[in-house]
């Protein structure tokens, strides 16, 4: 009998990390968690994951014995939107950047066989092309720092990527559903909250804008095809992650979201617009990692899925606007009760 692989989960207690967790334990797997710690409270304790060995220590602080006896590091940690990125430019870089460099380095030492790395659908920037965007092919223009810092992370890692140490980096599509750290603010989650609490689906913009959209179960499918799929078949590869016939309007999204909430109302504001629009092909990810990579889980499914979240856990307008739900809102609240300082580093006693 083969002995259990070790993999290394940076950032589990977030949104992806708090489902990937579980969804490798039960590949039987064992798993180790490091995590600064942010939004460890932000927990609706939906599942359970006990058999976790956790480190609650910031990515920038990473060292050799982090890593000791680890196969395999799934790197998920970092600041992890656009907004986020933009409220501290100069430690989005030392965070998102820097520490990807420092641990992949370490990775490469110590020894790690697969190194897994979440970048972003958004250094495509602003597409003015109706044709779907792909990973090679398509022009890269990332305008926010959170992308910058994501693309130089993404040519970094392909430098160093060798066939002893596999580098897989996925650009997820924006994700929706359930997890023990639920994020409302995020575009379909968003909405379904929307409609959950005031009974009423808000578009800001005309809902033209194109996004493409994935389950976080799926992306957890994909993180674990990347573990396990052939090395001739995923070293040093890119792959968008995503699901065929996941691109949406945003008003597509918003209707699905209505047909979940039995047809709660829709009001388009259209009172600013918005510039990022884009379609995505996933055509690579399904040539490359098929059979590993099977996702299934559509926006009905993620709405059927998220209504019955929403009843259980008696989710209130507090949870929707709240720091429990939005990152943006739960850092804010960590600087502004100085329990996290200006660069992001939680304040010693």
């Amino acid at each position: 009998m083969k002995p259990k692989k070790k993999v290394l989960i940076t950032g589990n207690l977030g949104y992806i990390g708090s489902v990937l967790s579980g969804y490798l334990i039960k590949k039987n797997f064992i798993v180790k968690g490091l995590d600064v710690g942010y939004f460890k409270k932000c927990n609706f304790n939906f599942y359970k994951n006990d058999k976790i060995s956790q480190s609650i220590k910031d990515i920038r602080d990473v060292n050799f014995n982090d890593l000791k006896n680890v196969d395999i590091v799934v790197h998920l940690a970092g600041l992890s939107n656009d907004p986020l990125g933009e409220l501290a430019k100069n430690i989005t870089n030392e965070i998102n950047y820097k520490a990807t460099v420092k641990l992949a380095n370490l990775a490469k030492k110590s020894g790690v066989q697969r190194f897994i790395f979440t970048s972003s659908q958004s250094i495509y920037g602003i597409s003015k092309i109706s044709k779907e965007l792909d990973e090679y092919k398509s022009v890269k223009n990332p305008i926010t720092q959170y992308a910058k810092s994501k693309m130089k992370s993404e040519k970094y890692l392909l430098r160093i990527n060798s066939p002893k140490f596999n580098v897989i980096i996925f650009r997820p599509s924006t994700v929706f559903g359930v997890s023990n750290r639920f994020r409302s603010d995020i575009v379909f989650n968003n909405l379904m909250a929307s409609g959950f609490v005031k009974n009423e689906i808000t578009i800001n913009t005309d809902g033209k804008p194109w996004r493409p959209v994935i389950h976080v179960k799926d992306v957890c499918n994909a993180l674990y095809a990347g573990i396990v799929a052939p090395s001739k078949k995923v070293n040093g590869q890119i792959y968008n992650l995503g699901i065929v016939g996941g691109n949406y309007t945003v008003k597509q999204i918003a209707l699905n979201a209505k047909k979940a909430m039995n047809n709660c109302k829709l009001k388009i504001i259209n009172d600013h617009k918005d510039p990022r629009s884009y379609k995505v092909s996933f055509n690579k990810i399904y040539k490359d990692l098929k059979p590993y990579y099977a996702p299934k889980y559509t926006l009905k499914e993620g709405g059927k899925e998220i209504l019955s979240f929403f009843k259980k856990i008696k989710f209130s307008n507090i949870h929707f606007k709240g720091q429990k739900t939005n990152r943006l809102v739960r850092l804010k609240y960590l600087i502004e009760t100085k329990q996290i300082n200006k660069k992001l580093r939680f304040n010693t006693k």
